[in-house]
């Protein structure tokens, strides 16, 4: 066997046997197939870069094969966060691919370019950059990856808080074939063919395409568009070269349409602005939002190339290439009415090139990683802003207030990370990263009458520029780690590790520097004072973890328990104000302040595993599982101070942060023949639930989503081999309505009136989860 079937050999067995969190049951043969072969094996994951068994790695790390994730009928990466603990994947606020991340109170809710989230997403070890694109549908994957807290010293930039790997299925030295056809409720057509296939003995190529259609979950009243659908369109192609037994490239690209109409929101308040007083609308779904200058409209594709090359028996080099591009256009209808006012068209558009040289050691004690990371990115954001306006604007048609934001990130980082066995139970790891981040910003914003910009089809009148800005500003950082683990016996491991975060700072693309303040109260505004109104600092975390993994009855129990302390210093607070440029008493356009505004203590534990509950119950083949987690997190400013001075930390919250998150899965897998066919019945229920939380810092009552469980289910009926495969999926059984992002530019009165604070119709809009649905499928494995 040469080395590369011996990899895939090892892959494939990780693959079926990767279900820490979630019942998961291998392929069987025929009837007859013993119970271990559907039992839990040793979990394998690259956590540390390296293949392991799950109980060895000290970190709170969860892990979920691909045909675990099709049992259980996940369709995109923010469905994961039903099974993680102390996890938030949402899709952002009015766009359809674009992610919100948060592990552990950490992560960063704003898109635009100024802001990098604290969560990496990487593909097949590629970081990307930017959240755009990043709710990336599960198909044709071999296994993803959750790890909980700071990465620093072993994966890219900015995964102060975690990092979520998306691994694509490798290529097999046979042909192969998968197709999966689904039909469901809302007009749900899916099609998803993938494969593979020798063309030498040492040259492999494979191809995946996926088209996901679904009708909107509601209308769009005014425009009669679906709101809430789905029109996707994915290919990915992939080779492997074996050009030595120990040189091996890998090629791989992807490219994703995302044609769905725009997302738009639905108003919990009646407007406030005469003569028109729509009402609340019934349908959670449902929208009157009137903004159709531009289409929706998402591209993304990349590339990468990995070159892997055996040294010895003991090093490894490797070299990951890649360069990746997106860009998106949406309507962006704040008020999520037919008015004009807080109108925002906007476009976003980000390119990456990135480069990562490893050397991989591997000896009988050390085992561990030196390499060099690299990344040139551009991010850029334009966007306007219809205002409705009063007083002596109220006769200028379609007051504009356009930004302009441009940023550019040089980084390059130096990192290493080492285990080594001081006895045959005891282990210590110590790792670091020292990074250099060049940060380049243009922040150009205009003011203009008579309707939307040239970027968007208009062609107003020019009255102001309220920003004319470029900077850039260099930060450098030391972040370590060390942890030491102990294995009592060969099936569980008590460690402790201590890790420090950091993510780098930037400028605030919709920063107006018009409104900067005068600091040193002289009189006069300096370009100095500018430059600190703009500019935010990097955020930094230092994060102490302990904890336990075990194994017993030979694997039929496996459990995590794990407990974790972070000081989180200097966090980026971004947020948009109304600003008052005539004094009339009216905000007529609005400027983005960011802030390193706080510092939170976030404390809390995490318990999660598997258990086989009974076997040969009805039958000589039937199984029970039963999987868990629950995760609980006390997240609280120490301090915050707001755009005044003023320290308001108990007044404020970490948001997109529930205190409990919780899943149970039971599952039961049977023989069962049907018309004279064997084969196997597979029964997945799963109750996920999460506790309080909030959308932004300052609570809202209308926003703030109360704690709610979602119930989801899912028959599989496969023939004997597992050549052929009928499913039957249904998710948010009891049709829950459940709040995941929204908009606020009001303030609540005590009366219980709202006053705008941008625009005139007032802006409080949400955004919801997906309510309930049904799906039939049907695949074939050749």
């Amino acid at each position: 066997m040469n080395k590369h079937t011996s990899r895939v050999a090892l892959i494939a067995l990780a693959a079926s046997a990767l279900t820490p969190l979630t019942p998961a049951f291998a392929q069987v043969d025929d009837e007859t197939a013993t119970q271990a072969e559907r039992r839990f094996g040793a979990v394998v994951v690259t956590a540390q870069r390296r293949e392991q068994n799950l109980i060895d790695v000290p970190l709170s790390v969860s892990a979920f094969d691909g045909e675990l994730l099709s049992q259980l009928g996940v369709s995109d990466i923010t469905e994961v966060a039903k099974v993680a603990p102390n996890v938030t994947l949402e899709v952002s606020r009015g766009t359809n691919s674009t992610l919100t991340a948060f592990i552990r109170g950490v992560g960063q809710q704003d898109p635009v370019a100024g802001f990098e989230a604290g969560v990496g997403i990487y593909v097949d070890d590629v970081y990307l950059n930017r959240p755009q694109s990043a709710v990336l549908d599960v198909f044709d994957v071999e296994r993803i990856e959750v790890l909980r807290g700071p990465q620093g010293t072993l994966y890219g930039r900015n995964t102060i808080g975690g990092a979520v790997k998306y691994v694509t299925r490798s290529l097999s030295n046979e042909p192969t074939l998968n197709a999966r056809a689904a039909l469901g409720t809302y007009g749900q057509r899916e099609v998803v063919v993938s494969g593979s296939a020798p063309l030498s003995d040492t040259f492999r190529v494979g191809a995946a395409v996926a088209a996901l259609y679904r009708d909107g979950f509601g209308e769009n009243i005014i425009t009669g568009q679906d709101n809430y659908n789905k029109d996707v369109g994915s290919a990915r192609l992939s080779a492997e070269w074996d050009v030595t037994p120990d040189f091996q490239l890998r090629f791989a690209g992807d490219f994703t349409r995302d044609e769905s109409n725009a997302r738009q929101g639905h108003r919990l308040i009646p407007d406030q602005f005469p003569p028109f007083t729509y009402p609340v609308l019934d349908d959670e779904y449902d929208t009157r939002a009137g903004l159709n200058v531009v289409g929706q409209e998402s591209e993304a594709w990349g590339g990468s190339i990995t070159a892997e090359y055996v040294v010895s028996d003991t090093i490894t080099i490797k070299n990951i290439l890649a360069y990746r591009e997106d860009d998106s256009t949406s309507p962006i209808d704040f008020d999520s009415l037919p008015e004009a006012d807080l109108d925002v068209p906007a476009n976003y558009a980000n390119d990456q090139l990135s480069e990562e040289f490893q050397v991989l050691y591997s000896g009988d004690r050390l085992n561990g990683i030196v390499g060099v990371y690299y990344l040139d990115a551009n991010a850029s954001t334009v966007f306007d802003v219809l205002l409705g306006t009063t007083g002596d604007l109220l006769s200028l048609p379609g007051l504009n207030a356009q930004t302009f934001g441009d940023v550019g990130t040089k980084t390059w980082s130096i990192f290493g990370d080492f285990t080594y066995d001081l006895t045959d139970q005891l282990s210590i790891a110590l790792g670091a990263r020292y990074t250099e981040d060049e940060r380049s910003s243009q922040v150009l914003r205009r003011t203009y009458i008579g309707g939307f910009s040239e970027y968007f089809g208009g062609n107003p009148t020019l009255i102001a520029t309220t920003s004319d800005f470029n900077g850039s500003a260099t930060f450098d950082d030391f972040s370590p780690r060390v942890s030491i683990s102990y294995k009592p016996t060969d099936s569980s491991n008590i460690y402790a590790t201590y890790s420090q975060g950091f993510k780098g700072g930037s400028f605030d693309p919709r920063g107006q520097t018009s409104a900067a303040p005068d600091l040193d109260l002289d009189g006069t505004v300096t370009a100095d004072e500018v430059f600190e109104f703009m500019q935010f600092d990097p955020e930094e975390v230092d994060s102490y973890e302990i904890g336990y993994k075990g194994s017993q009855n030979g694997g039929d129990l496996t459990y995590s328990i794990a407990g974790f302390y972070s000081d989180y210093k200097d966090i980026q607070v971004p947020g948009s104000i109304g600003v008052d440029t005539d004094n009339d008493g009216v905000n007529d356009t609005f400027t983005g302040v960011t802030t390193n505004a706080g510092a939170a203590t976030i404390w809390g534990v995490e318990f999660e595993g598997n258990a086989m509950l009974a076997e040969q119950v009805f039958n000589q083949s039937d199984l029970f599982n039963f999987g868990w987690s629950i995760g609980y997190v006390d997240a609280q400013y120490d301090e915050y101070v707001d755009a005044f001075g003023n320290d308001v930390s108990d007044q404020r919250v970490i948001q997109n942060t529930p205190d409990w998150t919780a899943s149970g899965r039971l599952s039961y897998d049977t023989p069962l023949t049907i018309l004279e066919n064997n084969g196997r019945l597979l029964v997945n229920t799963l109750i996920s639930y999460r506790g309080d939380s909030s959308q932004f810092e300052a609570p809202n009552p209308f926003l703030d989503q109360e704690a709610f469980t979602l119930i989801d289910a899912g028959l599989r009926w496969e023939t004997e081999g597992g050549r052929w495969g009928f499913s039957l999926n249904g998710k948010n059984l009891t049709d829950e309505r459940y709040i995941v992002a929204g908009y606020n530019f009001v303030t609540i009165n005590p009366n219980g009136t709202f006053t705008p604070t941008l625009g005139l119709e007032g802006t409080l809009t949400a955004f919801y989860g997906d309510p309930r649905t049904v799906t039939m499928g049907v695949d074939y494995k050749f």
